[in-house]
């Protein structure tokens, strides 16, 4: 047994190399894959619809089920993508809450 640790960032945690094989898979560029509610692979410039009512923080608005946002932007954050709609700036959304058009 080897007593070799590799130090996980996105947990803070120290993890064994036979642990640190089973870690979310990255795309072959280098960057996170990021998935919809249905395990579609989103991309930039996809188009996706919400699955449920989301309430925006700081806008007093809801974006209702079936809001189709176009063009969006992946992060670099496997649960966050980046994306406009009208009268609201700066709108993440997590990717569990939209599904790829």
């Amino acid at each position: 047994m080897s007593d070799d640790y590799i130090y996980d960032e996105a947990t803070g945690e120290w993890i064994s190399p036979s642990d640190a094989a089973a870690a979310p898979a990255e795309s072959p560029d280098g960057g996170v894959e990021v998935r919809d509610a249905a395990g579609n692979l989103l991309a930039d410039g996809d188009s996706v619809t919400l699955v449920k009512d989301l309430k925006v923080k700081g806008a007093n608005q809801t974006l209702k089920r079936g809001t189709v946002i176009k063009a969006i932007r992946l992060t670099g954050d496997a649960q966050e993508i980046d994306c406009r709609y009208e009268g609201i700036k700066g709108l993440v959304l997590r990717a569990e809450f939209v599904r790829k058009r």
